[in-house]
C-alpha cells in the first residue's frame, strides 16, 4: 500500500531552518558569506530550498557544532568540489589546525578552573596572585592584610615576578603581625603622602621625613631578623631555584617561566623588562616626595656595608 504522503520538491527558508536546526537568520549570513549557493526565488519572491541545499546545511550545521569556523567550511567546500568525492584534504588539514587550537583551549580552561579554585580558597584576591606568593602568606589570620598591601603585591609580582613579591610579603608579615610598627608605618606613610605639590624640594619637612622613613625601615627590618622571617626568605630563594633552575642560555629567551598554576614567573613580562615595566606604572609622586625617597636611601645605604649577601 503505497503511502499517500507526497513530500515537496522544495521548501521555504523556515521550513529548511526548522529541519537543520538553525534559524533563517543564519542561513541568509550563510548565503552572504559565499558558504551556501543563493536559491532561486519562487513566484512569490521567496527563496525555495531542494534537496541539494538541505544536505549543504546539514553538512554546514554538523560542522560548526564541531566547531569548525565558516570560513573554513567554505574552503573545504570549495576544495571537494574541485577535487571530487575523494577530496577531503582542505577538511583533514582544517581539522588538525581545529584540535589544536581545541587543545591550547582545553589549557586555558584547566588554568583558569585552578584559578577559580584558587580564588575561592584563598580569597578573590589573593588567589589571584601566584601560588608562590600565597604560600608565603598563608600562616597570616584571615583579615591582617589590607588592600593596599594585596595592591603593592600585585604590582611588585608583575614587576619583579613571584619571587620578589614572596619576599616583599615578608614585609607586610611583620606589619600584620606587630601593631605597633604597624600604627608607626601608617604615620610615616601618612607624613610621605602629605609632601605633595605645595611642598618645596628643599623644604626641611622633606629631609625631617626622609629620616623618619630610615629610622622606621631599620627598625623594621631589625624585627624581621629577629623574628626569623629573613631565615624564611633564604628558603624562599632556595625553593625557587629548585623549581627554576638556571634556563639553557640557548633558550632562555624563548619565552617566560610559568610556575605551577601557570602564573608568569615575572622573568622578561613578555619581553618587557623590570626596568620597563618600572618606567611604565604611574605613581603621583610630588617632586618633594621623591626627593624624600632620595634622601631614605642615601641614609640607609650610607649605614649599609658592602656584603656578597643576595639582594
Amino acid at each position: 500500500m503505497y503511502s499517500s504522503f507526497i513530500p515537496p520538491r522544495q521548501v521555504k527558508i523556515g521550513d529548511a531552518a526548522a529541519f537543520v536546526g538553525t534559524t533563517p537568520r543564519a542561513i541568509r549570513h550563510y548565503h552572504e558569506i559565499g558558504l551556501l549557493p543563493e536559491p532561486e526565488r519562487g513566484g512569490d519572491d521567496r527563496r525555495r530550498y531542494g534537496y541539494d541545499d538541505m544536505i549543504r546545511l546539514l553538512w554546514i550545521r554538523k560542522m560548526a557544532d564541531a566547531g569548525v569556523a565558516l570560513d573554513d567550511i567554505r574552503d573545504a567546500f570549495a576544495d571537494t568540489a574541485s577535487a571530487g568525492a575523494a577530496g577531503d584534504h582542505g577538511i583533514a588539514r582544517i581539522l588538525v589546525r581545529l584540535e589544536e587550537a581545541l587543545v591550547a583551549q582545553e589549557a586555558e580552561l584547566r588554568r583558569q578552573r585552578t584559578a577559580v579554585r584558587r580564588m575561592r580558597v584563598e580569597g578573590s584576591r589573593m588567589g589571584l596572585l601566584s601560588d608562590f606568593v600565597t604560600g608565603r602568606l598563608k600562616s597570616l589570620p584571615e583579615g591582617s592584610l589590607r588592600q593596599a598591601d594585596l595592591d603593592s603585591l600585585l604590582v611588585t609580582e608583575r614587576i619583579f615576578g613571584p619571587l620578589g613579591a614572596a619576599v616583599q610579603a615578608t614585609r607586610f608579615i611583620a606589619l600584620a603581625t606587630h601593631p605597633e610598627l604597624r600604627e608607626e608605618s601608617d604615620r610615616v606613610d601618612a607624613a610621605e603622602e602629605a609632601l605633595d605639590d605645595t611642598i618645596d624640594v628643599d623644604d626641611p619637612r622633606v629631609s625631617r621625613v626622609a629620616a623618619e622613613r630610615h629610622s622606621f625601615e631599620t627598625v623594621l627590618q631589625a624585627v624581621i631578623e629577629d623574628s626569623g622571617l629573613a631565615r624564611s626568605d633564604d628558603a624562599l630563594f632556595d625553593s625557587w631555584d629548585a623549581l627554576h633552575p638556571d634556563p639553557d642560555p640557548a633558550t632562555a629567551d624563548e619565552g617566560e617561566d610559568e610556575d605551577q598554576d601557570g602564573h608568569s614567573s615575572g622573568r622578561g613580562q613578555g619581553s618587557m623588562s623590570a626596568f620597563e615595566a618600572i618606567g611604565k606604572m604611574p605613581y603621583d609622586f610630588s617632586p618633594a616626595r621623591l626627593r624624600c625617597m632620595e634622601l631614605a636611601e642615601e641614609l640607609t645605604a650610607r649605614e649599609s656595608p658592602a656584603s656578597g649577601d643576595r639582594p
